[in-house]
Parts: structure tokens; sequence; C-alpha cells
């Protein structure tokens, strides 16, 4: 299946987590592993100056909706960091947070997170 890929930055293997998110390790906002983010009409063009980080995830989210593990995995980030740069992006109005957790309980749930580990293990 033809996923977009982000554009490559060999500068990105030498950057350390903690100085993508500036030493932040929680998140403004809990984003769940499985939500669906959107990006805004305007997110790619605001993103060019929010971090080359923010700039990538943008370009992912345009074509179509992604959730925060694929996020994670496509820009090859620690899903912690994916999800710190996620929040602020939702907060800042450049991705919009559409959850797909289910309403009814713990098996359900279960059911849907075991789900996108198997996708994301058939990457």
């Amino acid at each position: 299946m033809g996923h977009p890929q982000p554009p490559h930055d060999p500068r990105g293997a030498l950057v350390r987590p903690y100085a993508v998110t500036r030493g932040r390790t929680e998140p403004q906002r809990h984003i769940p592993i499985e939500a669906v983010l959107v990006a805004s009409q305007a997110a790619v063009q605001e993103a060019r100056f929010a971090g080359h980080d923010k700039y990538r995830i943008a370009v992912l989210c345009e074509p179509r909706a992604q959730s925060l593990a694929e996020i994670a995995a496509y820009c090859r980030l620690p899903l912690g960091v994916a999800r710190v740069l996620v929040a602020d992006m939702v907060a800042d109005g450049l991705l919009s947070l559409h959850s797909a957790a289910p309403k009814e309980g713990f098996t359900e749930r279960m059911d849907l997170l075991e789900r996108v580990l198997s996708g994301l293990r058939k990457l």
C-alpha cells in the first residue's frame, strides 16, 4: 500500500529525543495511541515554521488521516516524542484529533489495540 513518506533528513538520527521536545516528557493533553489525526488545510504551510518534525507530521497527515502509532512509526520517532509533538500541533490547530477509542469497555479497547499492533507489525 502506498503511504506518503515524509521528507527524509539525515540529521534526524543525530538529534536526541529530549531536544526534539525541548525537554518535555508529558504532552499538553493525553492522546491515545489509536487516536486518528488529520492535518488542517493550513497545517503544512504553518508547520514549515514550527520545526522539522512538526512539518514531517503535517505532510504525513495531509493526504489522509493517521493514527498516533502510524505517525510515530512513519516518522521514526519514539512514541512519547510523537505524542508530545502531536499534542502541541493539536493545541496549535495544525491537527484535528478524532478519538477512535470505543466507549464500550476494556475488552473492546484491547481488541482495537491488538489490531493496531498487528497492523504496525505488518509494516
